[in-house]
């Protein structure tokens, strides 16, 4: 018996519209990072139960564990970060990767970030984020 073969549509990468609009939501994310801006950092993120950030301070899951974290550790005072290396791939028109790497200056290590977005009614939330620090190289 023969098979029939079924051509799937083909995902539309990289939608220069989205692209834009994904760099936008992310520049912004960035800013509240350095400004220490824990209202956008909040809301930006998808209030969900099942929300993922891993990073160096721990593991924490669902939208609640995370805001918490950024209300209650001691925070302010740290160079902004300059980022390089920065890769946004977005697949369709709702999903999307980001991925960077931060230095800040008097630091030799590189710091990285990974992030999935998506579309949501409110806008472009991250689902899942992924931070490292690379020691710096005189420890």
């Amino acid at each position: 018996m023969a098979t029939a073969q079924v051509e799937e549509p083909l995902m539309e990468i990289n939608l220069p519209e989205v692209v834009a609009e994904v760099r936008a939501a992310f520049l912004r994310y960035q800013k509240a990072v350095d400004t220490q801006d824990v209202a956008t950092m909040n809301e930006l993120f998808w209030t969900s139960p099942f929300t993922v950030r891993f990073g160096p301070n721990g593991t924490l899951i669902g939208h609640d564990a995370i805001a918490n974290y950024r209300q209650t550790r001691a925070g302010g005072g740290a160079a902004p970060r300059a980022l390089q290396n920065t890769v946004i791939t977005t697949f369709g028109r709702d999903f999307a990767a980001t991925n960077t790497e931060t230095t800040r200056a008097g630091k030799l290590g590189i710091g990285r970030q990974s992030q999935v977005w998506v579309r949501t009614p409110h806008g472009w939330r991250i689902a899942a984020a992924h931070v490292s620090d690379q020691p710096d190289a005189a420890q």
